[in-house]
């Protein structure tokens, strides 16, 4: 099966995007801290690095096709969505961590989950082309779109003009994480694996291939960082948004 260009190049362009805006983030909470230039330093371009050496091993195995063995069992595609976890976990849950992310503006992770609406177009277009199967798109049963199209407008009326009520984001990132579940177990579920249950055609196989493994590789660990860091800022604010 030939793999259509634009949409890959459309997940590719997303992804870079996403990375220069969360390293932007990264400098300007850096900025706001007590730390010393040094230390900001190291940290910022030890993030640039741990990104530059995941990209490039995301590429390599991709191109490679470590990710098309379907027989193993979980498929190694989920490797590339669970391994970042335990590390933003790590962040969340740390000291130093959690001062950055008091330091960083509340609504940014929310108005950056924005970019699932790109995704969700670019699958939808690789639907069309007939290279994944409907039920990945808006048109089947991946409803994530709603979670990018509802981040601005929750992010401006709950922490810039403060006129929404504060349970909103909480449910807004409950909603986006189930929202989130939902499509990869369908994803996994749509594998020529022997956990298949979608055998419509063609299977989900185009995002184990460069560059589309930068969907569930990156992209996708950015959407459940994102409401993990949110949730947590929700938790340690004095505000009680």
């Amino acid at each position: 099966m030939q793999h259509p260009l634009f949409p890959g190049l459309l997940l590719g362009l997303c992804a870079l995007v996403c990375i220069l805006l969360v390293l932007h983030g990264l400098r300007k909470a850096l900025e706001r801290s007590t730390w010393d230039r040094p230390k900001q330093l190291r940290v910022y371009r030890g993030t640039v690095f741990v990104f530059m050496v995941w990209i490039l091993l995301l590429g390599v195995l991709a191109l490679r096709g470590f990710f098309t063995e379907w027989l193993a069992i979980p498929p190694r595609i989920g490797m590339a969505v669970a391994l970042p976890l335990p590390f933003v976990l790590w962040i969340a849950l740390s000291g130093k961590g959690s001062e950055l992310l008091r330091l960083l503006p509340a609504h940014w992770p929310v108005y950056l989950q924005s970019f699932r609406v790109v995704v969700e177009v670019a699958l939808w277009l690789a639907v069309r082309d007939g290279a994944l199967p409907v039920q990945l798109s808006f048109e089947g049963r991946n409803f994530d779109i709603l979670t990018g199209i509802f981040a601005v407008p929750v992010g401006y009326y709950c922490f810039v003009k403060k006129s929404a009520p504060s349970w909103l984001v909480l449910v807004y990132n409950i909603g986006g994480l189930l929202l989130l579940i939902n499509v990869l177990v369908i994803a996994v579920l749509s594998m020529p694996t022997p956990l298949r249950v979608f055998h419509n055609e063609p299977a989900n196989t185009l995002l184990a291939y460069f560059p589309y493994i930068y969907l569930p590789g990156v992209l996708v660990p950015l959407a459940y960082t994102l409401h993990i860091f949110s949730l947590r800022q929700r938790k340690k604010s004095n505000l009680g948004y």
